[in-house]
């Protein structure tokens, strides 16, 4: 699915600021009485969705590969120590 509809800066939010959006078009949809009107809404919230997910994998990567890091330095020198 495509990110096009959603604003250029979408990138740019914080993860917490995308799940609000994403609350927001929920109790949106949840509200809504006509589902024929609400198909733009489902879209966006499924365009949103993917992006926070990309948001948590990539934050994920950084962290495993900080703590790689830190893991290696501290067994560096404790086998440094012996």
């Amino acid at each position: 699915m495509k990110d096009k509809n959603l604003p250029p800066d979408i990138n740019m939010y914080s993860l917490e600021e995308l799940t609000n959006q994403a609350n927001q078009l929920i109790e949106l949809l949840e509200n809504e009485n006509d589902l024929n009107n609400s198909t733009e809404s489902y879209q966006k919230l499924l365009q949103l969705n993917n992006i926070i997910e990309k948001k948590f994998q990539k934050n994920f990567k950084s962290i495993s590969e900080e703590t790689k890091k830190k893991v290696k330095e501290i067994f560096n020198k404790h086998e440094k120590k012996t």
